[in-house]
């Protein structure tokens, strides 16, 4: 088992729930258009002829996920989701309070097969997405058995909570208006919809490369043990495996920067590696940036 949750950590309960119910319905709402973008990240699918039309599901039945230990968190996907999140608040808190912007928590929620959520419902191949509506990370726990199927990624923990981080950067970009601000209609290798992805890759990095010696305060014990270069490498595989000439290629079809929307695989991993080295939220500005 590769360990990545370090030894006498323990993580409150509350932070994720587990949802069942709802119904598989075309998925429409005023803010559907991330759902679509992260369904296209992570399973080259476009929903787009399914907006505009779709009626919200029955409410999802919920089930609060408990406390869980480190050694929990390191075996079982679900706790490791809850841990993840509770390390991102812990990053993201202070961060935030330096630039003035307070953080309000999103909330996270997994499910199987179908859900319903602020922005519409979603099935099991929406693949992990951030809705602006209910501030909440939707999470299917089949996914990373996809990703590494379809994709042929290595997979591993720290490439799952790089899923997880880049989802909550989405958050982060809501709370700093970065992503109402932006024009996410366009596409194209420096669109908006590019910079507003390349920049919550960024901060992903931002909080991998700090977790390992930032300090849970109920514990005192590091989120994170030491990340391996075996780990970053799986999680910059992941990132590099959901960029759009990778998706495009992989799905038999012509690698067309004018239609990207999430970034190649190089740009992907670059903006990744810029927020693990360098670590400022000045660095991840891909809106000033004239080179992706």
């Amino acid at each position: 088992m590769r360990v990545t949750f370090s030894d006498g950590g323990n993580f409150e309960g509350g932070r994720v729930s587990r949802r069942s119910g709802g119904r598989t319905a075309a998925v429409g709402g005023g803010a559907i258009g991330l759902v679509v973008l992260a369904v296209y990240l992570f399973t080259g699918t476009d929903l787009s002829p399914l907006l505009g039309g779709g009626e919200a599901g029955a409410p999802a039945a919920q089930e609060t996920v408990g406390a869980c230990s480190a050694e929990q968190a390191n075996s079982d996907p679900t706790c490791r989701f809850s841990a993840t999140v509770q390390s991102l608040d812990a990053y993201w808190e202070p961060t935030l309070a330096g630039t003035g912007t307070p953080l309000t928590l999103p909330e996270g929620a997994v499910f199987e097969q179908a859900t319903s959520t602020g922005c519409g419902d979603a099935s099991a191949s929406t693949g992990p997405f951030y809705c602006p509506v209910d501030t909440t990370i939707y999470l299917d726990l089949g996914f990373f058995t996809l990703l590494q199927e379809q994709f042929g990624t290595q997979g591993g923990p720290l490439a799952e909570m790089y899923v997880y981080a880049h989802e909550y950067g989405h958050h982060v970009q809501h709370l700093t208006g970065a992503l109402e601000s932006a024009d996410r209609t366009g596409t194209g290798a420096d669109s908006d919809s590019v910079r507003i992805e390349l920049q919550a890759d960024c901060y992903a990095g931002m909080w991998a490369g700090d977790a390992a010696t930032r300090e849970d305060p109920d514990t005192g014990v590091t989120f994170l043990e030491p990340i391996t270069a075996e780990q970053l490498a799986q999680a910059i595989d992941t990132a590099e495996a959901i960029g759009d000439d990778h998706i495009q290629a992989g799905g038999g079809g012509t690698v067309d920067p004018d239609t990207w929307t999430h970034g190649s695989s190089e740009q992907r991993r670059r903006w990744f590696t810029i927020g693990y080295e360098q670590g400022s939220m000045q660095a991840c500005d891909t809106f000033a940036a004239a080179d992706l």
